[in-house]
Parts: C-alpha cells; structure tokens; sequence
C-alpha cells in the first residue's frame, strides 16, 4: 500500500466559526472543561505548559516555517504501511472479542466534521478487535484516551490543547488521584491524538511537555493496536504516513449512538481540488473511494439495526469514482463529466461507478431509507445526479453547494474552478430540475486581497440564491496551503469581523423566507427524540429538507398497521406533519398519522394526478 509523509509545520491563528442551521453559533471562547468541580487544578497546567508550549513550538517565526512548496503531484508513493501494520489476524472482524481479555479502558472525544465521527467509530471497532472491549463515560476511568482532532480551524485545534492539558494532568498526577477519588483508572493512562491535528503536527506533538503518548493520523489506524504497544515499552508512537489506497472498507464500525435511527457511512476519502485556502488534501490525502458493494453491505446492516436516515460521507463526496471493478481508462477525447461551467485541476485516468451509480443502488435496495450526503463539491453535480435526486423519493432533496465567496476574482485566487455566472447558473439548473430543493452553503470573508467590492458580490449572492443554511467564517491563513506560499493574509482583522457580520445579517434577511414558504405544507418528519423544550409534550424530527419540524405526541392513525392503526409515535417513525408555523429558524406543526416513505410518496403522487384530471 504506498503511502506518503506529510512535511511538518506550524500553526496560525484562525478566528471564530459560525455555523448557521440555521443560526448555530460556535464560539471562540475557550473550551469549557468537564470537569468544573477541579478548575482549580486545571487552569494552573494551562498557562504554563499551553502557553509556553505555543510560544516556543507554534510561534510564526520564520525560522520554523517549511520553506518547500507542496503541491499535488507531491502526493506520490514514497513507503509502504504493510510492515507497519498489525498481523490481519489482529483485525478480522471475525475474531471473537471474548477470547482477548480487555487491555484496558476507552474514552474519546471527537471533534470536526462528521467524518471525524465516523473515524472514531472505526477506531473503536479496530481497537475492539484488538481486545479493547470497554469504554467509559468520563476521561477519569480510562486506561486510554483518544482525542479525534479537527485542524481546518484554529479555534478546534485551541479547545484540543485545553483538553490535553487536562489530560496531562490526570496521568501526571494519576497516582494522587486515585488517593483522593478523582480517578479510577488502574494506571496512568495513555493519551492518544487523532485526526488532522495529529497529520498536521505530527512530532511536535508529541514534543509538548510529555503530555501524548501516540499520534496517529486518518490513514494509519489500523495500526494503533501496535503504536500503544509501544507505549509499553517506553517508547512514543507515531504513524501519520497518507495512503493512496485506505478506506477502511473492510471494517465494519462500532457505532458510538447505539439507539440512533440516523447514522454516517463513509463512501470515499480525501481530496483532490487543493483549493488555495485549504489544508484538508494535506491533512487527508488523495481521492479514494469504498467499492460500492462494501457500502450496500454497511448500509444493510444499519437497516437491520434500525437506523431509517444514512448520512454519506467524504470529504468531497460527489466525486466519488470506484474503479475497483471497473478498470477503463479513459479514451482520448473524453473526460470526467463535470457541472457545465466548471472545471478540475486534477484529471481523472480511470473511470468506474460514479456516485450517482451509487446513489441509485442504495435507493433502489432499500426504498425505506432516507439518504442524505456531503459534503460536494458543485463541480461534480452531473445532470444524471439531479435527475435521480428528483425521481427517488428516499434521496432527501437537500443539496449542500459550498459557494464560499461570490466574487468571479477571489474565486480565481481560491482556485475553485468555477465563476460566480457558472455558480448561479447552476442554482438555476438544480432549482429547474427539483423545484422544492433546499440549498446550503460555505463562505469565508476576508480571504487574502478581498476588496469591498468583492466582499459585496458574496453579500448579494446571498441574497440571490437564498440559502436554507449556510456555515460562514473570517478567514485566516493555513500553513501548507496555496495561499500560505503565494498570497499575504492582507484584510485587517476588525474588517473581516465587520465582514462576517454583514454576511450574517445578509443571510437572516434571506433563509428566513424558506421556511416561513413551509406554512400549509404537509412534510414528512423522521422523529429523532422528544423536543428538549417541550420533552414530556413534544418530539422532534428533520424534514426531507433538513428543517427542524417539532409537533405534540399524541396518539396517531397508523397507515401500514390494519391491527393497530392508532399509536403513539416513537423515534425512528415517520409522521405526517402539516406545518402550521415558522420561527424563521424551525417549524412546528400537527401532527396527521404514522406512515412509510413509500406509503406518504404513493399517497402524495396520486393526489397529483387527482389534481391534474380535476383541472
């Protein structure tokens, strides 16, 4: 399996992240422990190993900066994981767990995308196969802590040195925890780093103050039962080598929700575009997908567990390509098909099942399950992909199309391969070909040169497209990036903010629309749980849109039960809901009867057709 090692680096500072779903704001404060009742054993460690740990290993003095351009063609075979990893005996999904006494205790937290949640679900079924059966709630009980790590973002990586510090103190002072019950671990425990992060930093981490025992990067997991071996034996360990090749699609996940009804599976991994802002192609490597059977195979085992919604991952998803069955190349004269207008730095040389295949197959074999998807790119938005999302009633009618900014200029700086025409023409195609579709997106103002007039194109394609939901950022350099080596973070600080809150303002005038356009409609609700502002009286479910929709429980007509067609709904139904008001940010409504998808599709095409003859 060849492999590459991403060249080390430092950080810089990234300011705060708001996410809008549609006005979810995620702080830059710093990240609140757990464990408030012992503040005072954790703030002291924070400012003398956090602090002077960044002053002296994450400064952005020059003389720690990488001077060596990496581009994509650096993506290339230079070693080979197969010596590094386990015996497959280790790994079999087969092995029965209860012949390997546990080694100890997991605890983990997460944090970043969905994928990183997914990841951490791989992990712990590697981990379980290795004998590591049992995990805990809370950091204080565990023999071993993984961190799962974003480093898209400053303000991510911030919160996880607040948490290693945390961390550090417990295995420090593990053994005067245990006297005075802090702790109940059986032994100091070993601190695991995951993730981006741990790709990003690599050795440095393991550089700060002792604090880590292992650091593993996305594509080295398989090979943690070895690393924490390691560990045994007095030494650090470390695997952050990128594969062309890993998907992980012979493992089969422990999902960390036991009772949900929604769930993620990862199609495909990496990234290709190497878009100027970004450091995920570095942090996640090349493209590769999951061959499509092993996706069918993990999708149908969810469906027997009882999960009704499935969430496809990747970090550009829509391009998936599984070539695994499938070896044609490409003739000359032809090319991967993209959305009109657009264009790909990378050049595709193998064609195999593209995801609207995929997508096809996972609708047409379990017509009872909702899909949803992301996270795209709109480059890879063929006509064969809108027709299908229009024609599958269990393809949610949701499409995330990140803009990021709605300047033709600073989309040329970004290298997004599109003009903002193209952008909006196919707004217009996607809104042509499913007409009731909700659309979301990404911006970031602020990006390096970002002229006021460049700043008001992205303002009123806002307000143009009107968005269900959009994530939206200052931006703030990346180390490793296209525009770290080409491009000076020039737009002042107090103008970005100024910037993003003109981008929020913009978007409240405009997405409040959508849902107030929901009043009088009737929408199908998967329940996820009771309201937490109502629990005793209320539950609370999406939308094939993506909207909150929230109704009183109280005992339904069942469409598919002929025995016992009135009951209560519980998590997993879906219910007929009319909506009867908006608050601009989710729904409410009563509450019709207990369906299927099939049945509330079926019910809804024939009163079209009942409408059209009347007319």
């Amino acid at each position: 399996m060849a492999s590459i090692l991403s060249q080390p680096g430092c950080c810089f500072r990234i300011h705060r992240r708001y996410c809008f779903n549609t006005l979810r704001f995620f702080s830059s404060r710093p990240f609140a422990s757990h464990f408030n009742s012992h503040r005072r054993f954790s703030h002291r460690p924070i400012r003398k190993t956090f602090a002077l740990y960044v002053s002296r290993s994450f400064s952005q003095s020059h003389r720690l900066l990488n001077t060596d351009a990496t581009a994509l063609h650096h993506f290339a075979a230079q070693a080979s994981l197969t010596a590094s990893q386990p015996p497959s005996d280790i790994l079999s999904s087969d092995a029965p767990v209860s012949e390997v006494a546990s080694k100890g205790r997991i605890y983990h937290e997460t944090y970043g995308c969905q994928m990183n949640i997914n990841d951490m679900e791989i992990v712990l079924s590697i981990m379980k196969n290795a004998g590591y059966s049992e995990t805990v709630e809370v950091p204080e009980n565990a023999e071993i802590i993984f961190i799962n790590t974003c480093a898209i973002r400053d303000n991510a990586e911030q919160k996880v040195w607040q948490r290693l510090n945390y961390f550090w103190f417990l295995k420090r002072h593990w053994k005067s925890n245990v006297d005075i019950g802090r702790s109940q671990s059986l032994r100091p425990p070993k601190v695991v780093v995951l993730g981006c992060m741990a790709e990003r930093l690599k050795e440095k981490i393991l550089d700060a103050d002792k604090m880590v025992d292992v650091v593993c990067g996305p594509d080295a997991y398989r090979d943690l039962p070895r690393l924490l071996e390691e560990v045994d034996y007095g030494q650090k360990g470390i695997n952050t080598l990128l594969s062309l090749e890993e998907t992980y699609a012979d493992i089969s996940p422990v999902r960390i929700s036991k009772n949900a009804v929604t769930a993620f599976v990862s199609v495909m991994r990496g990234c290709n575009n190497m878009c100027s802002f970004c450091i995920v192609p570095f942090t996640r490597g090349r493209e590769r997908s999951r061959p499509v059977d092993s996706i069918v195979k993990e999708v149908g085992e969810l469906w027997k567990e009882g999960v009704k919604e499935v969430t496809l991952l990747g970090q550009n998803v829509n391009s998936y390509n599984d070539a695994s069955g499938i070896e044609k190349q490409v003739e000359r004269g032809t090319s991967w098909t993209l959305s009109e207008g657009f264009k790909s730095m990378c050049k595709v040389k193998t064609m195999g099942l593209r995801f609207a295949d995929l997508l096809d197959r996972l609708s047409a074999e379990f017509p009872e399950m909702r899909f949803r998807y992301t996270s795209p790119h709109p480059k890879d938005f063929p006509d064969e992909l809108l027709y299908l999302m229009r024609d599958r009633h269990n393809i949610c009618k949701c499409i995330h199309l990140p803009a990021q900014t709605g300047s033709t200029t600073v989309l040329e700086r970004m290298r997004r391969g599109y003009c903002r025409e193209a952008y909006l023409e196919l707004v217009q195609k996607i809104h042509r070909i499913i007409p009731d579709v909700g659309i979301t997106s990404d911006f970031i103002c602020g990006f390096c040169g970002e002229k006021e007039e460049e700043h008001a194109d992205t303002l009123s394609l806002i307000k143009d497209v009107g968005y269900d939901m959009a994530y939206m950022f200052a931006y703030s350099m990346r180390e490793k990036t296209h525009a770290h080596r080409n491009y000076t973070d020039d737009v002042p600080e107090e103008v970005k903010q100024r910037r993003l809150t003109e981008l929020i303002e913009a978007f409240r005038e405009s997405t409040g629309q959508h849902y107030d356009s929901q009043v009088g409609t009737t929408q199908l609700v998967l329940v996820e749980g009771p309201n937490r502002r109502a629990p005793e009286t209320e539950l609370i479910g999406k939308s094939d849109r993506g909207h909150r929709v929230s109704f009183v429980n109280c005992p339904l007509v069942d469409r598919d039960n002929q025995v016992n067609n009135r009951r209560s709904p519980i998590v997993g139904d879906y219910v007929e809901v009319h909506i009867t008001k908006s608050t601009r940010a989710s729904l409410f409504g009563e509450a019709l009867a207990i369906t299927k998808l099939s049945t509330f599709y079926n019910h809804v095409d024939e009163a079209a057709v009942a409408c059209g003859s009347r007319s």
